[in-house]
């Protein structure tokens, strides 16, 4: 299968079942392309562990015959194919600046997210997307070098833990992938994208906000002010090619912060972190 995700073409091979399973019902939405270019060829490949004397069959993801990761489960490959292909876009693409953070939009402006593992972001961003907001990525935002808009990759956004059930009993009619269970990662499921982010897959955005959110039991939901040099520090600390980039990455996300709101974002209750940022997307409206 030849999928175009955002301005990228994968070329997608496996006899894994419930691979296909997975890729039938995330990507169902993405557009079909040719092989006349194709940015990534990347395989999930079937390989027999005998270590302890007994057979285990385990998957093994490989991009143009590199295989970046060691085997997992077989049973682990819909989550292994999602991990190996922000490897593929975070290792080897420097005509972007990326980051490490979730990217949204409503009303023509992203807000970017980074944070840690544990801080909430995917849950929030998945509650968001499922509430209006436009998904351009859950794990890279991809900065264009020339204009500093958000360029979309929107992809299904992994889940983890306690927030699958969550998400699942919130937005019943959300479509959720096969469950990992068990990974480094704990329990992982991905989410599919609404088909009108998938739609927009080309439309860039210019980024309103920077928020660092975080989830912390008990509190109320807070935004506070940072300083613009703190955001830029933080932001090339969550950047996977800012060195890289070297002169223009640093002007890049100068640039960025110099126009965008800058926030730490702590809550603890769903209801009201949709509410501070909707509150934000309406100030820009």
């Amino acid at each position: 299968m030849i999928l175009q995700i955002g301005c990228f073409v994968f070329s997608i091979k496996s006899r894994i079942k419930c691979l296909a399973e997975a890729i039938s019902s995330l990507y169902g939405d993405y557009e079909l392309a040719d092989d006349s270019f194709i940015d990534f060829h990347v395989d999930l490949n079937v390989v027999n562990d005998v270590s302890r004397l007994f057979f285990r069959k385990k998957a093994v993801f490989l991009s143009d015959g590199f295989a970046p990761f060691d085997p997992l489960p077989y049973q682990h490959a819909p989550a292994l194919i999602e991990w190996g292909m922000n490897w593929c876009v975070s290792s080897q693409i420097n005509t972007f600046l990326i980051i490490h953070a979730a990217v949204v939009e409503k009303h023509g402006y992203a807000v970017v997210m980074p944070a840690p593992p544990g801080s909430g972001k995917s849950t929030l961003t998945a509650s968001l997307v499922q509430e209006g907001w436009r998904l351009l990525s859950d794990e890279l935002t991809l900065v264009d070098l020339q204009t500093g808009s958000a360029s979309p990759f929107p992809r299904p956004i992994s889940l983890k833990n306690e927030s699958i059930d969550l998400i699942r009993c919130r937005y019943p009619k959300a479509v959720f992938g096969p469950l990992s269970s068990d990974t480094v990662k704990g329990s992982v499921c991905h989410v599919q994208p609404p088909t009108a982010s998938v739609e927009m897959q080309h439309q860039s955005s210019p980024i309103g906000w920077v928020v660092f959110p975080k989830y912390q039991q008990g509190v109320e939901a807070e935004l506070l002010n940072i300083g613009k040099a703190e955001t830029v520090m933080e932001l090339a600390d969550n950047s996977f090619n800012y060195s890289i980039l070297a002169t223009t990455g640093f002007n890049v996300l100068t640039d960025i912060v110099d126009q965008a709101d800058c926030y730490r974002f702590r809550y603890s209750r769903l209801d009201d972190a949709i509410a501070a940022f909707e509150n934000l997307a309406y100030s820009k409206k």
